[in-house]
């Protein structure tokens, strides 16, 4: 037998004999798997943005665990089973991938993804409009970059991503006219413009606004810990520091190129 299919198999019977006989995984359902879920994606992120591939390797062994959970369920209640779970992903990427499947071209990537969006609008079993696809549950970053991308795939796009700027700043001046006005509920709308905006200007720059941002929360973090440290070899406590004392130390630590 493959291999691959072989260590597949193991982990199927494993799943069985856990469904059967451990009392806890017995309990399980969808509703209260999905926390632990979404647990296990985030933390395949952190060990991929982190570069560890021995922990990726565990996680995505976690995540295809959930996999394997949630047919087993499903096949118990006579939704589906873990077959028609890989069925339906071959057939999937088959449709979507007419370039490699079929006589269609693709010169690049960015032609890749337009196309990807088309077809998956055309589906059969698909509902809605050009937006149901984007998950209700993804963070608002994430849902921001993706609205952006299925947008953009049926070419309601700037023509010259120069022009984003000009919405940007748009976005400012309507915050700060609501700032004097001191409405909060307008507030947080233009706050939600603006970062709206900023995700798409990002995306029209090649950055991906979720791994900027994260990477700036490193470095605050890193930063901030140092001065930490540095009120510690003093024998205070961080509050103890005044401002102009924490903003100095800061310097010191973007200087160092913490």
């Amino acid at each position: 037998m493959d291999k691959r299919l072989e260590s597949f198999k193991r982990l199927l019977d494993i799943m069985d004999e856990l469904r059967d006989k451990c009392p806890w995984d017995r309990e399980q359902t969808f509703d209260s798997l999905r926390n632990n879920t979404i647990e296990e994606v985030y933390e395949l992120v952190d060990a991929a943005s982190e570069g560890d591939m021995d922990e990726v390797k565990k996680e995505l062994g976690d995540l295809l665990l959930h996999v394997v959970f949630y047919s087993k369920i499903g096949s118990e209640e006579g939704y589906f089973d873990i077959i028609d779970v890989c069925e339906a992903e071959c057939d999937k990427l088959i449709y979507r991938h007419p370039h490699v499947f079929s006589n269609a071209g693709a010169e690049n990537s960015e032609e890749v993804t337009k196309s990807w969006e088309v077809l998956k609008q055309k589906e059969k079993d698909r509902k809605g409009g050009v937006m149901s696809g984007v998950p209700k549950s993804l963070p608002p970053v994430v849902k921001a970059y993706r609205i952006q991308e299925k947008a953009s795939a049926i070419g309601f796009d700037w023509k010259n991503k120069e022009e984003v700027w000009k919405k940007v700043q748009e976005e400012v001046q309507e915050i700060e006219h609501e700032v004097q006005n001191m409405n909060l509920d307008k507030m947080e709308e233009e706050f939600g413009d603006l970062l709206f905006s900023i995700v798409n200007a990002a995306r029209l720059y090649g950055v991906n606004s979720e791994k900027a941002l994260e990477r700036c929360n490193k470095k605050f973090i890193t930063r901030f810990e140092y001065i930490e440290s540095k009120a510690k070899e003093s024998g205070r406590d961080i509050k103890q520091l005044s401002a102009e004392e924490m903003e100095a130390i800061w310097q010191e630590s973007k200087s160092r190129k913490l």
